[in-house]
C-alpha cells in the first residue's frame, strides 16, 4: 500500500538543516521515496520529486507541461491576502518560462542569438571591467559595509540593465516591484501592484525601442514585427527579473557560504583557476532557485511512480542537487569538486538562457571579491545574517562585511 506525504505548509521550506543544505524532511522524503505522492492543503493530490534522476528526466520530458493555464496551481503555502487559486492562470504573452513547445520555441528562438557562447566570450573582458569598478566604489566605503547593496545587487543590474538597453538609473523602481514581486507573505493587492508596476514600465521602454531602436538585445527584438508589444512585455519582464534577481541572490549568498568555509576561499584564493568549477559547486550546493512546478498531460511513469494526467508536479532542485547518489558527499561544499551535470540552470527546453552570462559574472565576482578583500569577513555572528526565507529566490536580505586590508 502506498503512503500519501502530506506537503507541509510553506513549501519551499526553511533550510532547517543549516543556511545551505535542503530541508531535514525533504532529505528524508529522498532518500524513501524521490517521487512522492502529496497532499496540497486545499485537500489535492499531487506529487514532489525529489531525486536527482528524476527530476532530470522529468525535466527534459515535454509531457510534462509548464503552462499554468492548463491546470489550476495549487499554491503548497498560504500566503495572506491571496485567495485560493480555484482557476488556471491565464497565459502571460511573451513569459515563455511559462509555456510549452511550439509557443515556447518560437519565444525562445528569438533569444539565442543573443546569449550564445560566443557572444558572452566577447562580454567578457567587459563584465570584468564593471565588476571591478564597484569593487572600486565598494573599497572606498568605510566597513562595515552590506555586500547586497554595495556589490552583489549593483553588479547583475549593471550588466542586464546594460544588454537590455534598461535605464540604469532606473533601478531603484524596477528593483523594487521586483523584491515585491517576489515575496512570497505579501497581500494579492501589492503583488499585482508591483507586477502592473514593472510591465506598464517595460510596456512604455519597448514602445520606444520599437520606434527608435538603439544596440540592445531589447531593440534588436522590438525591430521584429513577429513580436507583439505585449509580447515584448513579457519577454522584458523575464530578461530583467532573472538577469539581476537570480545572480545577486548567488554572488550574496555564494560569499557567505565561502565565509562560513574559509579552507575552500583559502584553496580559491591559492589557486584562482579553480574558480569555474568552484562556480558550478557553488551553483550546485546553494540552489537558490529551487522549487519549479510541472502539469502531467497524460499519464507517466516517473521512477517507478505513475503519475496521472492532470496532476501537479512539485520538483526540489535543491534535493536534485544534494542527492548522494548523483553527488558523493553532497552536503559538502568542495571547490575541487566537478559539480558539471548539476540542476541548477535546469534541463531540458527551459535551461536557462543566460546561463553562459551568469557563469561570467559569478567567476568575474566571487575572483575580484577574493583578490581585492584578502582579510574579508563576517560584521555579525553567522545565526544574526538575515536570509531570504520570504523569497521565491533564495539568498540574503543584507550580508554585512568587514575587512582590514584591501589589494588591487
Amino acid at each position: 500500500m502506498t503512503q500519501t506525504v502530506p506537503l507541509p505548509l510553506g513549501l519551499p521550506m526553511e533550510r532547517d538543516a543549516g543556511p545551505f543544505d535542503p530541508p531535514r524532511d525533504i532529505t528524508r522524503l529522498r532518500e524513501a521515496r524521490p517521487v512522492s505522492p502529496l497532499i496540497f492543503p486545499d485537500g489535492h493530490e499531487g506529487w514532489l520529486v525529489t531525486g536527482y534522476d528524476a527530476v532530470r528526466q522529468l525535466m527534459a520530458d515535454t509531457r510534462f507541461s509548464s503552462r499554468q493555464d492548463i491546470g489550476v496551481l495549487h499554491v503548497p503555502y498560504e500566503t495572506p491576502g491571496m485567495p485560493a487559486m480555484t482557476e488556471p492562470s491565464p497565459q502571460v504573452p511573451g513569459l515563455f518560462i511559462a509555456m510549452d513547445p511550439p509557443d515556447h520555441t518560437r519565444l525562445r528562438r528569438k533569444l539565442t542569438g543573443a546569449f550564445t557562447v560566443k557572444r558572452m566570450k566577447r562580454l567578457e573582458e567587459h563584465i570584468s571591467d564593471i565588476v571591478e569598478r564597484q569593487l572600486d566604489e565598494m573599497a572606498r566605503l568605510a566597513p562595515p559595509v552590506d555586500l547586497v547593496k554595495a556589490f552583489a545587487l549593483p553588479v547583475p543590474s549593471l550588466v542586464i540593465c546594460e544588454m537590455l538597453g534598461v535605464p540604469y538609473e532606473d533601478r531603484e523602481s524596477f528593483q523594487a516591484n521586483s523584491a515585491t514581486f517576489m515575496e512570497k507573505d505579501v497581500a494579492l493587492d501589492d503583488k499585482m501592484a508591483a507586477y502592473t508596476g514593472l510591465t506598464t514600465y517595460l510596456a512604455e521602454l519597448v514602445s520606444r525601442k520599437r520606434a527608435t531602436p538603439g544596440e540592445d538585445i531589447l531593440s534588436d527584438l522590438a525591430r521584429d514585427d513577429d513580436l507583439s508589444i505585449e509580447e515584448l512585455t513579457g519577454i522584458a519582464f523575464l530578461l530583467l527579473l532573472a538577469g539581476h534577481e537570480t545572480t545577486a541572490n548567488q554572488l550574496a549568498l555564494g560569499t557567505f557560504a565561502l565565509l562560513e568555509h574559509p579552507e575552500q576561499a583559502a584553496a580559491l584564493r591559492a589557486e584562482p583557476d579553480l574558480l569555474p568549477d568552484a562556480v558550478e559547486e557553488l551553483m550546485r550546493y546553494l540552489s537558490v532557485a529551487d522549487i519549479f512546478y510541472r502539469y502531467a498531460t497524460e499519464d507517466i511513469e516517473l521512477g517507478g511512480e505513475t503519475i496521472g494526467k492532470g496532476s501537479t508536479v512539485v520538483v526540489s532542485l535543491l534535493a536534485a542537487n544534494h542527492d548522494p547518489r548523483r553527488f558523493d558527499n553532497p552536503d559538502a561544499l568542495d571547490v575541487h569538486r566537478r559539480a558539471r551535470g548539476h540542476l541548477s540552470f535546469g534541463h531540458g527546453v527551459h535551461q536557462c538562457l543566460g546561463q553562459q552570462l551568469a557563469r561570467i559574472e559569478m567567476r568575474a565576482g566571487f575572483g575580484g571579491l577574493l583578490r581585492r578583500f584578502p582579510t574579508l569577513q563576517l560584521a555579525v555572528p553567522a545565526d544574526e545574517v538575515k536570509l531570504r526565507t520570504d523569497m521565491n529566490i533564495y539568498g540574503v536580505h543584507a550580508l554585512p562585511v568587514t575587512w582590514t586590508e584591501t589589494e588591487r
